[in-house]
């Protein structure tokens, strides 16, 4: 049977996590959304619980070289100490003398906190030498940073090769999986994709792959600007890709060769600039006056997309239908929000994933009303493009 976190005897092991606590902090390096850390105690719990000792190894930010203070894991020690409900100790460096003496000495239900490894450039090369230096601080390696599986780094990936039959998945990494796969290979029809966000660019892949497995996708956002255009429409000074106009085309006529009904919005909440000050009205989003451009869907969008949502019994949410960070315009992305919490309480299966609609879950209060809210961004979409991604494959493989 292959080694898994349920399985494995962590009593008296010290296990090397790999979380993602790259969290937000505020200017008095205050964490201002604890979701990743909250999202990780499952797995921390369970080693504790076990006899284990926990030592935890994360990024946070992007140092450029070296140390830098505002991207120290030490702002962040309280959040993390008031989650799991005691102490931590905290090595100001992740590998060297402190480091090694702080893992060795470490007892059963006692917790490590190393200093951010990207303030090595190694972190990110993925060099053998700083892994082995980490992997020598603990006995068991588990992955539970899903947001950073799709990076080949020192932490993510590599070290696993040094835990051959002692590494495995946490519980964070097994659950975006297991909803993954919920999604793209288990869904109960109907199953429908709300693909959002600025543009088609940045999620041809996902919409193609997406084509063989749904029954519906709906488009919102930016980019049902560029499908009106495609279509002959004119959509005023709106967020466009002309390159991609052949591309949405083309979307659409694969979309009806494959039975796939694909939802553009009918209507458009369109103001005269970008701002919470602008004039608003609707508009037919194949008529968009000139000078105007597309902020959020309209009444018509928002009870077409609304009735396709609740009627579904698999769904996947990737990026907002407007602007909806601007109290004006996120009647919308609201609209759909609630949609998706409506379609969970009959029964769906919703997966919600990428920042921007993370953001919005959170936003309208709805993260506990759907099945699952990934905290992987990029990792999300790489694995919805069917990529292999480096830090499960390590585990896996």
């Amino acid at each position: 049977m292959k080694t898994n976190i349920d399985n494995y005897d962590f009593s008296g092991k010290k296990a090397l996590i790999r979380v993602d606590f790259n969290v937000p902090l505020n200017d008095k390096f205050e964490v201002t959304d604890n979701t990743r850390i909250s999202a990780s105690l499952p797995t921390i719990k369970k080693v504790l619980n076990g006899g284990g000792s926990v030592i935890l190894m994360s990024h946070l930010g992007r140092p450029k070289n070296g140390y830098e203070d505002k991207f120290s894991l030490k702002h962040i020690i309280s959040e993390v100490e008031k989650l799991i409900g005691q102490s931590i100790k905290f090595a100001p460096d992740c590998i060297g003398k402190e480091a090694k003496e702080l893992s060795e000495n470490l007892k059963p239900g006692e917790v490590l906190m190393l200093e951010n490894l990207r303030f090595y450039a190694s972190e990110t090369k993925g060099d053998l030498d700083f892994t082995e230096k980490l992997a020598k601080l603990g006995d068991v390696y588990v992955n539970d940073a899903f947001g950073t599986a799709h990076r080949a780094h020192a932490s993510t990936t590599i070290i696993a090769q040094f835990f051959p039959n002692d590494k495995m998945f946490g519980y964070l990494i097994e659950k975006e999986i297991f909803s993954v796969s919920k999604v793209l290979k288990e869904g109960v029809a109907p199953i429908t994709a709300i693909v959002g966000g600025a543009k088609v660019s940045s999620k041809i892949i996902i919409i193609e792959q997406l084509l063989d497995k749904v029954n519906n996708i709906i488009i919102g956002g930016g980019m049902a600007y560029t499908f009106a255009k495609a279509q002959g429409g004119t959509i005023g000074s709106s967020l466009v890709e002309l390159d991609f106009l052949d591309t949405a085309l083309d979307i659409l006529s694969k979309a009806k060769s494959k039975n796939v009904t694909i939802l553009l919005p009918e209507d458009t909440l369109a103001a005269d600039k970008f701002s919470e000050e602008a004039d608003t009205q609707i508009c037919d989003t194949k008529n968009i006056t000139d000078g105007w451009m597309g902020m959020d869907i309209g009444e018509k969008a928002i009870a077409s997309f609304t009735d396709c949502i609740v009627n579904s019994k698999t769904i996947l949410w990737n990026g907002p239908v407007g602007v909806f960070e601007m109290n004006k315009f996120e009647k919308g992305t609201k609209a759909i929000a609630l949609a998706v919490a409506e379609a969970t309480k009959k029964g769906a299966f919703t997966l919600v994933g990428g920042g921007d609609s993370v953001a919005a879950v959170n936003k309208f209060n709805l993260a506990n009303q759907v099945s699952h809210v990934s905290t992987g961004g990029g990792a999300m979409l790489e694995y919805l493009e069917g990529k292999e991604l480096p830090g499960i494959a390590a585990i896996l493989n």
